[in-house]
């Protein structure tokens, strides 16, 4: 235990955690020292610490999650102190013990804490000792598909199957019948057994239109406990969270001091000494019940640091320190709205495939909250990022570019902030799933708060394509369309040099022009009239005023329309415009009634037929190929496998074909459209 406060910290871990980490430090004064990989050699963590240690070659087992060399670093640079971030380390029992046993401070809960919770049946049994809610269920590992079925039965279906040591979705099934029961037993314990190397599995009752909330608490080492209010975390993809807020507009106050309460209770069980989190499944008629404890700092710790103005992160410090808390549950305050979306380095149009490359643009909404200086009652946004632009995203670790956090007076608040914040952020070189966040927020059933963890899968069921997207107005799209073209006519005609008699003359009238992906034309007239500074566009028998405010250089446009300000982003790609807004896009030419009449003669070059190429649908590593030149093959067979951002990606063949060629051999770089394989017949991955 120490007696006073660090003097020296090492981060171990990468990206923005360790940046926000390092802020706070700063903020009290510590030194810091980042730890890197090969990879991460001119990462912004590495540029803001104070010291930086390389601890190897990019794979993370050989650098984040290599226990030794992280101890190694601590010694070499006396830092005094561990912070472990999220994912890596943080949840590592053995890490934990080790870093104590070294006579360095674990900057987060004592190594017997994190092993009660780490597992996830001997957790329950813990908290429905501690007199905390806990779902029906046989919490003990099961043996048989034949004694699932029966457990499932007596607790009555639907069930979920569940690895005991699972996570991130892994080892996990929901049975509604016997046979589902019998196939998806056996699906959970191969599939645990691949991921975890521990099979066990156990089945709980299914909660119906669940929604997914966690309890934010915080102990110290003086017996002091408290929950810092709940983070409502049910608009989930695949079981990952999308978007965060707190508090949430589902719960009461009853059933939130409940909640609380029992969190506290499971945590004061283990004698929980940091900041932690208790998840929770809530039912349509407010039962809760327990999941899981996270015994470290979650990713969306923002919302709960804006509704409180408390620093989680020096919180943390402060009680591995050995200081108690300087408050108690009655001092807690809980005021505004918070909400937090994941920007993310995916392909939302190639079925979320990570994206990596460097960032060729990345401009984030203007800040007015900083990580690691909360202010109670201060509305704005707040931008948590380990990148800057010009930045690498690597193929190695997580898709994660940053956390964009909007605090609003109320939830209303909140949302348009956000709304205004993703139409400002511009993020190019890699694909990123801002225009799906966009869909997200302006959603009716998500601004109603009408949402459990199915909201995706409901909504989103055949993917999201921005171009497919409904816009509440898609005219304003297309006006938008019309005034940056005339913003730019405007421009060129003010540009000295034109031969007298035959400068660029700018007419009112104009032809919006769409074609779609099979060539099917739509045009739309349009007019346009200047009225001082703004720009009066009728289109569709509709006149709409918009001003902007900001540059037609810019990518990210904001200004006026109708009295209402707006944010949204418009590139010229060639000739047509792309303008997104609201989680629309449309791609159009805007053209003069002459020049539309002679685009409607120019021939349609319709896409190349890709159905004979095997092609990387992502940027990779390409560690297996399966198949071989002359080899046949049957649709649904496995033909390669591409390594990404730690995940690993199958491409199995649409069609049955024979193998002609192998464009790329094992071990190669590959860019997203990059050819693998060539057939005779039609074949091609999905």
């Amino acid at each position: 235990m120490g007696t006073g406060m660090f003097r020296k910290i090492l981060i171990a871990n990468r990206g923005e955690i360790a940046c926000r980490v390092i802020k706070t430090a700063r903020r009290m004064g510590i030194a810091t020292v980042a730890v890197y990989s090969e990879a991460d050699r001119d990462a912004l963590h590495v540029e803001l610490a104070d010291e930086a240690v390389l601890i190897g070659p990019p794979a993370s087992r050989d650098s984040y999650l290599s226990i030794d060399k992280i101890i190694a670093a601590c010694k070499s640079t006396g830092a005094e102190a561990v912070h472990p971030g999220y994912g890596f380390l943080s949840e590592n029992e053995t890490f934990a013990r080790r870093v104590e046993e070294e006579g360095i401070v674990f900057i987060g809960p004592k190594h017997a804490s994190i092993a009660a919770m780490g597992d996830k049946i001997a957790s329950k049994k813990l908290a429905a000792a501690a007199r905390v809610s806990t779902i029906p269920g046989h919490n003990a590992a099961i043996e048989s598909a034949d004694e699932a079925v029966g457990i499932a039965r007596k607790i009555g279906y639907p069930v979920m199957i569940k690895a005991s040591a699972g996570g991130g979705g892994k080892g996990l099934r929901v049975a509604w019948d016997d046979e589902e029961t019998k196939t998806g037993f056996v699906s959970c314990r191969n599939e645990a057994k691949a991921s975890f190397g521990d099979d066990r599995v156990f089945i709980e009752k299914f909660v119906e239109q669940p929604r997914h909330i966690e309890i934010q608490v915080l102990g110290d080492a003086h017996g002091n406990c408290v929950y810092l209010w709940e983070r409502e975390c049910s608009i989930q993809r695949r079981h990952q969270k999308v978007i965060e807020e707190a508090p949430s507009a589902f719960l009461d106050d009853a059933t939130r001091k409940a909640m609380g309460e029992q969190a506290v209770a499971l945590a004061k069980a283990v004698n929980y000494q940091s900041a932690g989190t208790v998840e929770f499944v809530v039912g349509k008629d407010k039962s809760f019940f327990f999941l899981e404890m996270n015994t470290r700092l979650q990713v969306e710790h923002p919302v709960t640091e804006a509704i409180t103005g408390l620093d989680l992160v020096e919180q943390m410090i402060r009680v591995a320190a050995g200081e108690k808390l300087a408050f108690t549950q009655a001092e807690i305050a809980r005021r505004g709205w918070a909400i937090e979306c994941r920007i993310n380095a995916e392909d939302p149009q190639r079925g979320f495939l990570p994206s990596t490359g460097r960032l060729v643009a990345f401009r984030p909404p203007e800040q007015t909250i900083f990580a690691g200086s909360p202010v109670l009652g201060a509305t704005g946004v707040r931008v948590d990022t380990g990148v800057e632009e010009g930045g690498e995203i690597p193929i190695h670790y997580d898709s994660m570019i940053c956390k964009l956090i909007a605090i609003g007076a109320d939830r209303g608040a909140a949302i348009a902030t956000m709304k205004e914040a993703l139409g400002g952020f511009v993020v190019r070189g890699v694909a990123s799933n801002i225009a799906f966040q966009s869909a997200l927020l302006a959603h009716p059933r998500f601004a109603a708060g009408d949402f459990d963890t199915g909201f995706i899968a409901q909504e989103f069921a055949h993917g999201f394509d921005p171009a497919k997207t409904p816009h509440d107005d898609p005219g304003f799209l297309l006006a938008l369309a019309v005034a940056t073209n005339r913003r730019l006519l405007s421009r060129s005609a003010g540009i000295s040099g034109q031969l007298p008699g035959h400068e660029l003359q700018i007419g009112e009238e104009f032809v919006v022009v769409q074609v779609d992906a099979a060539g099917h034309r739509v045009e739309t007239p349009a007019s346009v009239r200047i009225d001082g500074r703004d720009h009066l566009v009728t289109i569709a028998g509709r006149t709409r005023r918009l001003s902007f405010a900001s540059p037609v250089r810019d990518i990210a446009t904001h200004g006026v329309a109708d009295g209402r300000p707006f944010h949204a982003q418009i590139d010229r790609t060639g000739l047509p415009y792309r303008v997104a807004h609201g989680g629309a896009q449309v791609e159009v030419r805007v053209l003069s009634p002459r020049a539309a009449e002679l685009h409607a003669l120019m021939p349609f070059k319709p896409p190349p037929d890709l159905s004979r190429f095997l092609l990387s649908p992502m940027p990779g590593l390409l560690v297996e190929v399966a198949v071989s030149v002359g080899q046949s093959v049957r649709a649904g067979e496995r033909l390669a496998v591409i390594e990404a951002m730690k995940m690993e990606n199958i491409l199995v063949a649409a069609n049955a074909g024979v193998v002609a060629k192998v464009v790329a051999e094992k071990g190669a770089s590959l860019a997203v459209d990059d050819v693998i394989l060539e057939f005779e017949r039609a074949g091609a991955a999905k």
